[in-house]
């Protein structure tokens, strides 16, 4: 983000422009520009992301009255959604205020309690994998019994069509969760279900293992925790943003299983939160 702000100041510079005074037709040069120095498509596309929130910020501030590169888009790519990224220690937050449901033997009903303490304590366990491991719906579903190795404290993430294989560390807080999960938690609903499988995370239901909808639960009880909880594709994008700021591309790819980096680099465009600190160093008015 900061990279790509000073080197459009640069060519400003080389230019004989002045950044907040540069027009549409100055920004078509500068595509233009980095073009003809090959750089890819998507790579344009987030340098253009970080400099349109830096002309937003010059339009906030009454420095100027449009941006310039409202109207530009990249071409021959698919366009990359932004999402409203939660930081980390909030994601964290979540994992410790969600409740699993005491059993109260005055309760009648007892076998609905029940389901309902053995289905929060499989979400909870799930959540902290989204959370830490950064791992899509689609692998929650995969992942068998065999691939949880508690006691080399990492769980093996298998490729697929889309992503590669990793193993990642699991998170001291997720431990003891899992442990309860996979020795006790997920017997039971296997014992209500009828069924056999060696799928890791299970529901209680006769039919097929419908855990789509269990994910979708879960997510309706996020939100009423933090409204801004909206997917598991926000969780994720909010994992990978924040795996960008600890660690280089390529280590991040790793762990979020892209094959190619380009993806990894596209989530570089939901990194917004210091954006305005960096103008404010780098361009002070």
């Amino acid at each position: 983000m900061q990279g790509d702000l000073l080197r459009l100041l640069n060519w400003c510079e080389k230019e004989n422009l002045e950044p907040e005074q540069a027009g549409y037709r100055d920004m078509i040069g500068y595509v233009k520009y980095l073009q003809q120095r090959k750089v890819k498509q998507r790579t344009v596309q987030i340098y253009l992301g970080s400099i349109k929130h830096y002309y937003n910020w010059l339009v906030k501030r009454g420095i100027r009255e449009d941006n310039p590169l409202r109207n530009i888009e990249i071409k021959g790519i698919k366009r990359k959604l932004l999402y409203d990224i939660i930081k980390m220690n909030e994601l964290e937050n979540l994992y410790h205020r969600f409740e699993i449901p005491e059993q109260d033997e005055k309760k009648q009903n007892q076998n609905w309690y029940q389901l309902q303490q053995l289905t929060a304590k499989r979400n909870k366990a799930m959540l902290g994998l989204m959370i830490w491991q950064g791992i899509t719906t689609t692998e929650l579903q995969k992942l068998t019994t065999s691939e949880l190795k508690l006691r080399e404290g990492n769980i093996e993430i298998p490729g697929g069509k889309r992503s590669n294989p990793r193993t990642l560390k699991l998170e001291a807080h997720q431990v003891l969760d899992l442990m309860e999960y996979n020795l006790e938690t997920r017997k039971a609903l296997l014992a209500k279900s009828g069924k056999e499988t060696d799928k890791l995370f299970v529901t209680s239901g006769k039919g097929n293992n419908r855990l789509t909808g269990a994910i979708s639960y879960l997510i309706e009880k996020l939100n009423k925790l933090n409204p801004r909880i909206t997917s598991t594709n926000q969780i994720r994008a909010s994992v990978i943003t924040h795996w960008l700021k600890l660690y280089n591309l390529r280590k991040t790819q790793y762990m979020a299983g892209h094959r190619y980096v380009s993806s990894t680099e596209s989530y570089l465009v939901n990194d917004l939160d210091d954006l305005s600190e960096d103008i404010s160093k780098y361009h002070p008015f």
